[in-house]
């Protein structure tokens, strides 16, 4: 066999490394630098999927090969001084250092070390219906629901490959790996399809199991081609057709990053899938026997990061997310500023080094029995090296006691989340004191009364003046999202009476059928509050649509939005515009208003807390307020006309 291409005695396959540091460079790219043309490079994950399962599954083979059966155990061991040590480090120094920075970083901490140590993330999530797609409050540990993935592969498909290798030929063999990938893919995409959550089928071992299954697939293929190459395989041909293929389908899985997610089968399973297919591609082209492909994929640089892919993985998002925590209260809506992930990669890279060095290879190398026997000979070395340990030993204690304060302190919700329950709890306070809003009169009807009957219209000789009247919570209908649930409390402790109908969730495509029901069931009071603009861009024709139905009797008054999101900006831009073309709507500058004064949010920098909450009623009572007036105006010139229409006629007469 050819050297470049053989297994060597660390049953190292060449071009792998190299294959690992492109998936991690592609998650990085993707968590760090979201703004970037990468927009897809999560699919490094699955990458990394089907490197898994063609080197275990190679492994147990060649292990099968050499001794005549698979010892399980010391499988299992090698497993776990590959894994445990950084992620242990990583737990303890990360809870650690949330626990400083403390707030919603801390949220679930306990749950999410117990999914992480005991790699069950990923169904720890599912039944804690967490969102991995939540730009809101991301978790700190979210990205070990992959390694939880794998890890129940390590367990589970070493007692089933025995049953495997029933099957007499390794074609059949890897034929029935492709169609249970097949089963794995065809699940995600019904799961996506029948409108189920889209985190159940990404983070779902049944339904992400594709990769991992074409990585076995592999490993039975190329078994017997890899063992004894045949000579037609070191042709030159095929080793210039092998590197061509390779590089095709490493600048496949380039282009398959760039495109952007969508919450479809497109995606799940649809890049996923070809991601993975991609990547059996490209380990067929570096493994081939005298590839050339597979020993450039491993240069040194990219060695260097395939070997500290581990570290790096684990690292990077903890980082993030405690940077982001420090700084804007932990969101990742509005993305990542470019210099906070330039920071983070550096402090990504230290990490992993360190780790790398100082924790993994010791323990791969003497094992977590020899490495605590050589920390007590440190102990009793020289001085230099005693130092050292009890420098080792006391940065473990304290960390330890970071973490185990972390878990201790976390709290049971997010503030956002919180500020939004006590939103709900006042509105179902005041439904049971009111269980029925009883439909307003309309503003023609408030119009009419400020205007008086026919004996009472004014008479030469007194001229009208504006008289703006107080307008109370039973004149308001208010509809929003989940800001204006967060800020009930302070609604109706300013505007008793006020009917607010606001759900989490929801934008300004929602609005027109919101408003069409409350006007069906008369609740649609002669003035109208919208909220609708933090869950996305707001659409013209959805806004024009509330002006209709809202029609000329009523008053609109729109609230703009705050929150660290890229689409806010644009959002405010086009109510402030519609409002500028459509006289008589008003606009409540909640931006405006919040912006100096964001000590008053939750830790999400959107939900406002009780004090931000009457900030948004202040913020509303103004905008009705300077409506009522406009209206009080309105009527004034209509009674001034009035006046002097009478008094003209008065005057002809009296010549």
């Amino acid at each position: 066999m050819n050297t470049s291409a053989r297994i060597t005695s660390r049953a190292r396959y060449a071009g792998l490394d190299g294959l690992r540091a492109v998936a991690v460079g592609l998650v990085l790219a993707y968590h760090l630098f979201p703004a970037w043309w990468l927009q897809g490079g999560f699919i490094g994950v699955d990458v990394f999927f089907v490197i898994s399962g063609f080197l275990i599954t190679s492994l147990l083979l060649r292990e099968r090969a050499r001794a005549g059966r698979i010892r399980l155990v010391e499988f299992w061991r090698r497993r776990a001084r590959r894994l445990l040590p950084a992620l242990a480090l990583v737990l303890l120094v990360c809870s650690s250092v949330a626990w400083l920075i403390g707030g919603d970083v801390l949220v679930r901490l306990g749950a999410q070390i117990v999914g992480a140590a005991t790699f069950s993330y990923n169904w720890v999530s599912i039944a804690a219906d967490a969102s991995y797609f939540s730009a809101a409050n991301p978790e700190l540990f979210r990205n070990v629901w992959s390694l939880a993935i794998e890890e129940q592969f390590y367990v589970l498909w070493p007692l089933v490959l025995p049953l495997a290798l029933l099957i007499p030929w390794a074609w059949a063999r890897s034929a029935a790996a492709v169609l249970v990938a097949a089963a794995s893919a065809g699940w995600m995409a019904v799961v996506v399809a029948s409108g189920g959550d889209l985190t159940r089928a990404y983070f779902g071992l049944d339904t992400h199991a594709f990769g991992i299954l074409l990585g076995i697939a592999l490993a039975f293929a190329l078994e017997r081609l890899l063992a004894a190459p045949p000579a037609w395989t070191l042709r030159r041909g095929w080793r210039v057709s092998g590197a061509v293929v390779g590089v095709a389908a490493i600048a496949g899985l380039v282009v398959v990053a760039a495109i952007p997610a969508s919450d479809s089968t497109a995606t799940f399973p649809g890049a996923l899938a070809a991601a993975s297919v991609l990547s059996a591609i490209a380990i067929t082209a570096a493994v081939w026997p005298g590839s050339v492909f597979g020993p450039r994929l491993d240069t040194q640089p990219l060695r260097w990061v395939g070997d500290r892919s581990y570290g790096l993985y684990l690292w990077h998002w903890p980082i993030i997310v405690l940077l982001l925590a420090a700084t804007s209260g932990g969101g990742t809506g509005a993305g990542v500023p470019v210099w906070m992930g330039v920071f983070a990669l550096v402090l990504t890279l230290v990490a992993a080094e360190a780790s790398y060095r100082w924790v993994e290879q010791p323990i791969r190398r003497l094992g977590f029995r020899g490495s605590l026997a050589a920390l007590s000979r440190h102990l009793t070395a020289s001085p230099a090296t005693r130092w050292r340990a009890i420098g080792s030993v006391a940065a473990a204690v304290v960390v330890t006691f970071g973490a185990s304060a972390a878990v201790a302190a976390a709290p049971e919700v997010t503030s956002g989340q919180a500020a939004v329950e006590a939103g709900l709890e006042a509105l179902h306070r005041e439904k049971v004191r009111s269980p029925s809003p009883t439909p307003s009169p309309t503003s023609t009807a408030v119009e009419g009364e400020a205007a008086g009957s026919a004996s009472d219209r004014p008479r030469p000789g007194s001229m009208p003046s504006p008289s703006p009247t107080p307008v109370t919570g039973a004149e308001i209908t208010a509809v929003g999202d989940s800001v204006m649930l967060a800020s009930a409390p302070g609604l109706l402790e300013r505007f008793p009476g006020i009917d607010v109908d606001a759900s989490v969730s929801r934008s300004m495509w929602a609005a027109p059928g919101i408003l069409q029901q409350l006007a069906d069931a008369g609740r649609l009071r002669p003035y109208v509050v919208v909220a609708l603009g933090t869950n996305g861009p707001v659409d013209a024709g959805s806004l024009e649509e509330v002006a209709r139905i809202t029609g000329p009797d009523r008053t609109l008054v729109l609230v703009n939005a705050y929150a660290p999101r890229d689409w806010i900006p644009g959002v405010n831009a086009d109510l402030a515009a519609f409002v500028r073309s459509h006289p008589g709507t008003v606009l409540a500058d909640w931006s405006g208003a919040i912006a100096p004064r964001t000590d008053l949010l939750a830790g999400d920098h959107v939900h406002p807390g009780a004090e931000g909450g009457r900030v948004f009623a202040d913020t509303v009572a103004a905008a009705v307020e300077r409506a009522e007036h406009m209206r009080a105006l309105k009527q004034y010139e209509v009674e001034r006309r009035a006046y002097l229409r009478l008094h003209h006629a008065a005057g002809r007469t009296f010549e």
